[in-house]
């Protein structure tokens, strides 16, 4: 479900361009992911997320959703299998045995799938997230169907399946500078790069993996940072940027990115841009 955070690409003169993975994702967990703190909330505060919750995370990433809902009092296991680097990252907030603290017991981490968060002494799950926002990638929910149709079977009969989206291009000031990505990855026709979201994809996505939609809601979360330098590392973090960087090279990318960002930026340096995002809450049948 995740993007790719980092690989190394081949550019068009044939070199390699190199990106630290573990820098890739302290900037995911350090400048951007806060980014949807606002979303976490909202849903948070929706189903009630509190003790006697029993939350599976899809794509958890690198935890900050896990532990604000952790604080509430919830039991959370979270499931990542595309940044070992991130969920390091997790490991570090949420299970702090690893620097000499003591870890909650209803704490759980899986570099893995659905179906290794689950044993015969696990109860099922009250809530299953999936917060990672689709709609702007190509193809973007097609991961999202698998994880879904792996994690249902592990949640109570009627629980809540939270999906998130973009939400449309005229009320996300990112999608302009998310172009640069459709414009730059042209060579590879389309694979990967930026699209309009749909207004129905949440919902094409839950009825395929045999969810019934069951309410929904759209929540501002605007991405500011402190200046441009902050926004590139934090826009890049997201893996959104990785075929256009393949495409061309990371001189490129950071070039034509900065130039889009600065419409954005104000008088005193920071980037600041206004962006809508959609969340479906669906039921486990």
């Amino acid at each position: 479900m995740t993007p790719t955070l980092v690989r190394q690409h081949l550019t068009h003169t044939g070199e390699a361009t190199r990106v630290d993975p573990c820098a890739r994702a302290r900037d995911w967990s350090e400048i951007q992911e806060r980014m949807l703190v606002p979303l976490y909330e909202a849903v948070y505060e929706r189903l009630e997320v509190g003790t006697g919750t029993r939350l599976l995370a899809l794509g958890c990433g690198s935890g900050l959703a896990l532990l604000m809902a952790a604080s509430k009092g919830a039991a959370v296991t979270g499931v990542d299998s595309c940044s070992p680097e991130r969920l390091a990252l997790a490991r570090e907030r949420l299970l702090p045995e690893t620097w000499g603290a003591r870890a909650r017991v209803d704490t759980r981490l899986v570099d893995g799938h659905p179906q290794d968060a689950a044993d015969a002494e696990t109860p099922a799950y009250t809530l299953v997230t999936a917060f990672e926002p689709i709609g702007c990638l190509a193809g973007d929910s097609e991961g999202l169907g698998g994880l879904l149709a792996a994690a249902t079977p592990l949640a109570e009969r009627g629980a809540p399946v939270v999906l998130a989206g973009w939400g449309p291009p005229e009320r996300c000031a990112t999608s302009s500078v998310l172009r640069v990505a459709t414009k730059l990855a042209d060579p590879l026709r389309g694979t990967g790069s930026w699209r309009p979201a749909l207004r129905d994809d949440l919902e094409e996505v839950a009825q395929r993996a045999g969810l019934k939609p069951d309410g929904s809601g759209r929540v501002a979360c605007p991405f500011g940072y402190a200046d441009l330098d902050s926004a590139l590392r934090g826009l890049l973090s997201t893996g959104l940027f990785d075929a256009a960087i393949s495409a061309t090279d990371q001189a490129q990318v950071d070039k034509e990115v900065t130039e889009a960002l600065h419409p954005y930026q104000r008088r005193d340096g920071t980037v600041w841009m206004p962006n809508v995002f959609r969340y479906l809450i669906a039921r486990v049948p």
